[in-house]
């Protein structure tokens, strides 16, 4: 069985390939600097942030949920079976309303709140943003409908309270993927495919094969969300603790006390189908920087 306490021990590699539990501190390989990106990049960035469509909100009602797994012994690979022990054992959770975005925040939106905040955009965006405006023609208006990448967990928060929202808990984002019935993937039961996730894709230089964020209607969640599986791994709220779904409250769980680590949930382009599961859990350190985690925001409703 895959136990909890191996990847304690093991070294913190990336976890969105679908193999690992957090993400890495180091920085993935990035394509070069070209000559003309200090010059040239400034207008292209101001171009992709112009282009913002901000998600429109799904309403979670009021109610309990299946949280977490069953566990299961006698199939070790099958995608029944419990990722690692963290993730037992299922139980029942009531969460008070809330909205949720149902797309993953855009890279447009994310470069507009940059801006706004007057805040600098990192290099691993920068040159990725370059790369594929020189090599792959992309254009302003098909870079802004990507999701944010390269996003830290103090920008997601941070982002989400300039608009009046916050992260998900870690249990409105189950909820929102998965429905009150515990569903596999936020689909259903089937396993992943090309047509359902974006997903187990791979690129040398970490090049995002992503899906607009808007996109995604055959694999939404019984609420409408999209992207609850693969394309990008989002952010949410709590520090993630190990052992958490063992003690959670029954209602409303905000999450154990200050950890290492943020929770990262839904698997990415990069992640094997187990990742992808609604179950699954993983998490990253709160400044960390990657092509494969993104996030979306959430807003309690009023009582």
């Amino acid at each position: 069985m895959r136990l909890v306490w191996a990847l304690v021990l093991s070294s913190v590699i990336l976890a969105t390939t679908g193999t690992s539990r957090v993400v890495a501190q180091s920085s993935p390989v990035a394509p070069p600097v070209a000559e003309g990106m200090s010059k040239n990049l400034p207008g292209r960035l101001a171009g992709i942030a112009g282009h913002v469509t901000p998600s429109p909100a799904v309403t979670i009602a009021a109610g309990r949920f299946l949280m977490g797994s069953i566990r299961v012994d006698d199939d070790p690979y099958g995608l029944q079976t419990q990722y690692d022990d963290t993730e037992l054992p299922q139980h029942k959770v009531w969460l008070d309303a809330y909205d949720i975005d149902r797309d993953e925040v855009s890279l447009g939106e994310y470069l507009a709140f940059l801006r706004r905040d007057q805040r600098s955009v990192s290099e691993e965006l920068q040159r990725l943003i370059w790369h594929m405006i020189t090599v792959h023609a992309a254009t302003d208006e098909g870079l802004a409908r990507w999701p944010a990448l390269y996003v830290t967990w103090i920008e997601a928060a941070d982002f989400c309270h300039s608009i009046g929202k916050r992260l998900p808990t870690e249990a409105e984002w189950e909820k929102a993927a998965r429905g009150t019935a515990g569903n596999l993937f936020p689909w259903g039961a089937q396993a992943p495919t090309t047509g359902l996730a974006m997903f187990d894709q791979y690129h040398v230089h970490e090049i995002p094969l992503v899906q607009v964020v808007s996109s995604g209607d055959k694999g939404r969640s019984p609420y409408g969300v999209h992207h609850m599986a693969g394309n990008v791994a989002e952010w949410v709220q709590d520090w993630f603790g190990f052992d958490y779904y063992a003690i959670t409250p029954d209602r409303n769980p905000p999450g154990p006390g200050v950890s290492r680590y943020k929770g990262v949930r839904g698997g990415s382009w990069k992640s094997k189908p187990m990742m992808l599961r609604t179950a699954t859990r993983s998490g990253a350190l709160p400044d960390q920087r990657s092509p494969t985690i993104g996030f979306r925001c959430a807003k309690s409703m009023p009582k």
